[in-house]
């Protein structure tokens, strides 16, 4: 129970890199909640945080907007075309948390980039890093990952996530998401909490060394 508020607290409030990231990554989400990732591209962009925003080069599917229409939404809040890169998924018939995660995580070893924030919708945040690194830790171990969430948009907000078929509060979406996390460390497809937490230890000492 420790190492999950532990990690959970962590996730949130969890620090950037000393240098310039290579990138961000924007996990896909509904037309409701893309606001709150806009968000902190914008700053990240802005504050020279990270060198480039990555978002998925899907279609519109799974509740996705697609990648034109982000493209377009991200360039009307000062996140210019030239900034974004496209990370490759298509072809696929859905797209979900963890089909974005090891083809993140593949874009990123393919380009050698070492330092990546990830980016999602604050109910949604913690799956998403936790997806994230489970990916890392199985196919590039060596990538340090970060947590900066999205922006938080009205909590009693009626939206629709999940591959646009769950709709509730995005307060109610926290439970769901904590049950999700819960059914995929079960199914193997999440590390633990503790191996998160570890390889959050590792990072910060590589970076310290």
């Amino acid at each position: 129970m420790f190492d999950q508020k532990e990690l959970l607290t962590r996730i949130l409030c969890d620090t950037l890199p000393p240098v310039t990231a290579d990138g961000a990554y924007l996990f896909g989400q509904t037309g409701d909640n893309q606001e709150s990732v806009f968000l902190s591209a914008q700053e990240l962009i802005t504050r020279a945080l990270v060198r480039r925003i990555l978002i998925s080069d899907a279609q519109p599917k799974s509740g996705y907007p697609g990648k034109h229409a982000w493209r377009e939404a991200l360039a009307a809040r000062g996140v210019t075309n030239s900034v974004i890169e496209e990370v490759p998924v298509e072809p696929t018939n859905t797209l979900n948390t963890l089909r974005e995660a090891e083809a993140l995580i593949r874009h990123a070893r393919k380009n050698s980039y070492r330092f990546m924030v990830v980016t999602a919708a604050p109910f949604h945040q913690e799956r998403a890093f936790i997806t994230a690194v489970s990916a890392a830790l199985s196919a590039y171990p060596d990538l340090c990952l970060y947590s900066y969430p999205g922006r938080a948009l009205a909590w009693d907000g009626q939206v629709t996530h999940s591959q646009g078929t769950l709709s509730a509060t995005r307060a109610g979406l926290i439970s769901s998401e904590q049950e999700r996390i819960a059914t995929y460390l079960g199914k193997g497809d999440l590390v633990s909490c503790s191996q998160v937490l570890s390889y959050l230890r590792k990072r910060d000492a590589y970076l310290q060394s």
